[in-house]
């Protein structure tokens, strides 16, 4: 066999698959195949000693076609070429149609989309905790306080003593303040009504800690982290996105026994599309326009950094150069090979020769020459400082603005219930009721003893007497007056003379 291919002309099939496998063209019409793909055929070329010309389908397509010539596969079955020199997906529909040769490697099928602005893990003041958590937070804080006047309500049926019922508003009112780290001039003396207060308190601390600790490490440690992740993203959130026509993509959400076959319903709705274009740069207005483009790792990885030195020669910031990012996990696994026409014996000289690029690296080391040793473009930029933006800070607006709203709904509502609507309102001790009319207003003789008492009640409007015959003592070389208080003790003020304001 060996003999009868010797200075043989074989017709070698393939497409435009960047960097596995593509065609140039020259001047007089002549098609060279470049790529991973031809460095391997021209090693066998080499091995064997024949001749080859390139052969590419009437479509940019690997499968499908209503004719044999519009695809690589159709190529290969009619056998109008003698091989397919591409990096073929294993498809066990087309097993009976080819024959395929030793495995060259696993393709592995990525989601590239545009890189976000925020992490899907959120951002701002929300971020430390998730939603569910904040839900919870938001139901404490609504319940604990008809908790406690309900609690306290009871205990004042079965036990006559001097602790009376806290009122429900008051008991919303503490579980406000202490939330925000605020102090209540409630004053339970009930060990029970205490247990209450200090468990709200404790609840309130270490929810506090967890939430200084949780921010801290998101605005300093947090790991970016995207929308889509998986497939099942996809279908989920309603992704629009978009492969290669003809590829192994197309048709593996249409086979039914295929794991990814629910992707169908998107490509039936319109959300998913399949494209038959010969550069892979004409996927990336799609991208940038929202769309997640699904194709092999190493055809990503090379439009990237293409992507990322054409901005760097532009003179593009650093920041803005990674506009795209891949999603961390795989869209899908195939194995892939060269395609030979059935009872061919090409794939049984070739196969020994090409086993032993693939178990030496060879195979592997080609597919990566081109690209950098460190990951283009990763997930997480590592970005050594970490500046608030707006968006960190858009919470604290949004409760601002809700503060002003609900303090003007409530103003609203004050002068409506005060100015316009009669409130029957009875006085302390007394059984006769006052009723407040329109434009008038009746303060009832009723005294708040939540509240602590009046400054002057206790210091009087002048704490210290002073007149033209305060008493002057000399004391330690200083000047004191001697003035007596308001509830009789004796107080030294020093005098503050012109030189005193120098230390002051």
């Amino acid at each position: 066999m060996k003999n009868a291919i010797n200075g043989k002309h074989l017709k070698i099939g393939t497409y435009n698959n960047y960097p596995l496998s593509w065609t140039e063209g020259s001047e007089n019409g002549t098609i060279y195949g470049c790529g991973v793909a031809f460095v391997l055929v021209n090693i066998l070329r080499k091995k064997f000693n024949f001749t080859f010309e390139v052969v590419v389908p009437e479509q940019n397509i690997e499968y499908g076609g209503l004719r044999p010539d519009e695809s690589l596969i159709g190529l290969v079955n009619n056998s109008k070429v003698d091989m397919a020199a591409a990096f073929l997906p294993v498809l066990v529909r087309y097993n009976k149609l080819v024959s395929y040769s030793n495995d060259l490697d696993e393709g592995v099928w990525m989601m590239m989309l545009k890189r976000p602005k925020e992490s899907a893990a959120g951002s701002g003041l929300l971020a430390p905790f998730a939603t569910y958590v904040w839900y919870l937070i938001l139901a404490a804080v609504l319940i604990y306080g008809p908790c406690i006047y309900f609690l306290t309500w009871i205990r004042s049926k079965l036990i006559r003593d001097n602790e009376r019922t806290i009122p429900l508003s008051p008991s919303v009112w503490f579980v406000y303040g202490a939330f925000i780290k605020q102090g209540t001039t409630l004053a339970p003396e009930a060990n029970t009504t205490r247990v209450l207060f200090a468990t709200w308190w404790l609840f309130v601390i270490l929810l506090s800690a967890f939430y200084t600790a949780n921010l801290t490490a998101f605005l300093t440690l947090s790991k970016f982290t995207l929308d889509i992740e998986n497939p099942e993203d996809l279908y989920k959130k309603n992704y629009r996105w978009v492969a290669s026509e003809g590829g192994a993509v197309q048709y593996t959400i249409k086979n039914p026994d295929e794991d990814l076959y629910y992707l169908n319903r998107m490509l039936l709705n319109g959300r998913a599309q399949f494209r038959s274009l010969a550069y892979d740069h004409e996927f990336l207005p799609m991208v940038t326009g929202g769309a997640v483009l699904v194709k092999e790792q190493t055809a990503i990885d090379n439009l990237m950094y293409d992507d990322y030195l054409r901005k760097a020669r532009e003179g593009v910031e650093e920041a803005e150069r990674c506009t795209y990012v891949v999603a961390p996990n795989a869209f899908m696994k195939k194995r892939r090979a060269f395609a030979y026409p059935k009872n061919s014996t090409l794939k049984i000289l070739f196969d020994t020769v090409l086993s032993y690029l693939i178990q030496s690296g060879i195979v592997k080391f080609l597919e990566h020459r081109d690209l950098p040793s460190t990951k283009i473009c990763p997930l997480d930029l590592q970005s050594k400082d970490r500046q608030l933006r707006n968006t960190d800070l858009l919470m604290t607006y949004f409760i601002m603005i809700t503060g002003l709203a609900a303090a003007l709904a409530v103003f609203i509502g004050e002068v409506i219930i005060k100015r316009y609507i009669k409130v029957e309102v009875k006085v302390e001790g007394k059984g006769k009721k006052l009723k407040r009319h329109k434009n008038k207003s009746v303060k009832p003789e009723r005294y708040d003893n939540s509240r602590p008492p009046p400054y002057d009640s206790l210091f009087g409007y002048h704490r210290y007497k002073f007149n033209e015959d305060s008493k002057k003592e000399i004391i330690n070389g200083r000047e004191y007056y001697v003035v007596n208080t308001v509830a009789g003790d004796v107080r030294l003020i020093p005098v503050r003379t012109p030189s005193a304001f120098l230390y002051s």
